[in-house]
């Protein structure tokens, strides 16, 4: 779980203001160990929080390399936070993906690179997604 002055210090180097959604925000993101819906995120801070106003900020987050999109083979879109190297230009996200097919949860495996992938002539990727789906070890246990 990230701290008070963690969540402060991450806002400021992205030059975002300290409006409470978006301290919750990032709060219940950070604190997660699996990625989260948006309507889980709106879930988690109960309903004091306007759902544009929660889109909005996710939508921020996003742009700012706060926070990172993982779709997931029902084409629910899900947000993690992303490490701290990422920016607005950079993101160091380039890594697997994991979709439970127990608890049906997504984590991101951090340590685990998307394997280099050589193209055809004439194709250039967009974007790198690499989703893995098998039993998470909690569903193990």
């Amino acid at each position: 779980m990230a701290s008070p002055d963690r969540i402060s210090q991450t806002l400021t180097r992205h030059k975002l203001r300290h409006t409470p959604v978006r301290r919750a925000v990032l709060q219940a993101l950070s604190a997660s160990p699996f990625a989260l819906s948006g309507h889980e995120v709106e879930q988690l801070l109960g309903g004091d929080v306007d759902r544009i106003t929660l889109y909005r900020t996710l939508k921020t987050f996003e742009e700012s390399g706060l926070i990172h999109r993982v779709i997931d083979t029902s084409d629910t879109v899900r947000y993690a936070a992303c490490s701290m190297e990422c920016n607005v230009h950079a993101h160091a996200d380039d890594h697997v993906h994991f979709k439970c097919t127990s608890c049906q949860h997504i984590y991101c495996l951090n340590q685990v690179a998307i394997p280099a992938v050589t193209l055809p002539a004439k194709f250039q990727a967009q974007t790198r997604d690499y989703l893995l789906a098998g039993v998470c070890q909690e569903c193990q246990e």
